[in-house]
């Protein structure tokens, strides 16, 4: 009876503590799907806001004189990485499309050094407080370097298809989850959760590919 007894409450700890783990797993699946999606989000917004930027979308389109070029290495770079990466600075002057504007103290970083006098395309991303002043900002146009960052934008898409997933149905991605995959993608198929992942993760993939090969053919 004692033995029964005993068996009894030993089952009855054991589901309590398999409850309150698979609960915590549940909790962790919707953590970690909050943060596919702020990642992702992140993500698309930065290469949508890069992207414009370098395929002249966005600011204000012009030509930088280039005055002098250097190698100009972060403070905070390691020598090894400073040895890596080398980016170079070119300042000039530089004359909006419209004429206005002008700065005669802009400077931009480029991938390679150029001669004095050589006319480089660039965007405007926010102008000089004053017309003496060089705290205009710049970058090079280009479309090869606008479509990789179109490539993060959809990437990004992947990441929050997946983060819309994992806050919908608990799953967890690593580590132990309370619900297995097959239940999950169930569960998902009962509403129009899964219709959204699927198209996200569709775009996602197939616009990030497709953006990385375009780059290299512009």
């Amino acid at each position: 009876m004692a033995q029964t007894q005993g068996t009894a409450q030993g089952k009855g700890v054991d589901r309590s503590l398999a409850g309150l783990v698979g609960r915590a797993f549940g909790r962790l699946g919707r953590a970690g799907g909050l943060v596919f999606l702020l990642a992702g989000l992140a993500l698309s917004g930065w290469g949508a806001y890069e992207g414009a930027y370098l395929a002249g979308w966005a600011g204000t389109h012009g030509t930088l004189t280039v005055k002098q070029c250097e190698v100009s290495y972060p403070n905070n770079a390691s020598r090894s990485h400073r040895k890596d990466r080398r980016p170079i600075r070119c300042e000039g002057s530089f004359v909006p499309d419209d004429g206005k504007s002008t700065d005669a103290g802009a400077a931009v970083q480029v991938r390679q050094r150029y001669a004095p006098g050589t006319e480089l395309s660039v965007q405007q991303t926010s102008a000089a407080t004053t017309s003496t002043s060089a705290d205009g900002d710049y970058v090079q146009s280009g479309m090869d370097r606008a479509w990789r960052f179109f490539s993060a934008f959809f990437g990004g898409w992947v990441l929050t298809g997946l983060g819309v997933f994992c806050l919908a149905t608990g799953y967890a991605p690593f580590g132990r989850s309370r619900i297995s995959f097959d239940a999950a993608w169930e569960a998902a198929g009962r509403g129009v959760t899964r219709a959204i992942v699927i198209g996200m993760l569709g775009v996602g993939l197939v616009g990030a590919g497709v953006s990385f090969l375009v780059s290299y053919f512009v």
